[in-house]
């Protein structure tokens, strides 16, 4: 296998995930409840109950590369979140923690919308019939291809990691 560079393999990721991104906008979205017309912006985001996104060493890095973009208040306020996060999954049984994630600002929005936004992230919308949601299959099949690109980059894969800690551990 030929090994090709993080940078390179971030490109190709967030290439993947942006049509990845277009497909099930196009294919299932529609069917969803619009983020526009929800009673309380990014609450699938910031509900400790259903945020446990995992996410590769390849996505956390694309991720760090996003944040580092930010202005320095926004930034500041995003590693903090990280941080308490991070600790939290630290301190407890990984399986059992929950958390908001970190990548949700009220006023902004998802922080890495467009950029390197995590797979499952992408699929996620609020349909209200579950013949309506995207099959697992299209999910599993892009998470497979970042984890061969992964390996191209590193020459193996990481364990994939609730977000802030992938953040924080992959830095």
């Amino acid at each position: 296998m030929k090994l090709i560079s993080e940078q390179k393999a971030i490109e190709l990721a967030n290439r993947r995930k942006a049509d990845f991104a277009a497909e099930i906008g196009e294919r299932f979205e529609h069917r969803a409840k619009s983020c526009v017309t929800c009673e309380v912006k990014g609450s699938c985001c910031t509900d400790v109950h259903f945020v446990n996104v995992r996410i590769t060493r390849l996505e956390a890095r694309a991720i760090s590369a996003v944040l580092a973009e930010l202005l320095q208040e926004v930034r500041t306020r995003v590693e903090e979140r990280i941080v308490r996060s991070a600790e939290l999954l630290k301190n407890e049984e990984r399986a059992e923690a929950k958390f908001a994630c970190p990548l949700f600002e009220a006023d902004l929005g998802c922080l890495v919308h467009g950029k390197a936004k995590p797979l499952p992230c992408i699929t996620h919308a609020c349909y209200e019939r579950p013949e309506d949601l995207p099959p697992d299959e299209l999910l599993a099949a892009e998470e497979a291809e970042v984890l061969r690109l992964e390996r191209r980059a590193y020459g193996r894969n990481f364990a994939a990691l609730p977000i802030p800690l992938a953040i924080e551990t992959y830095r």
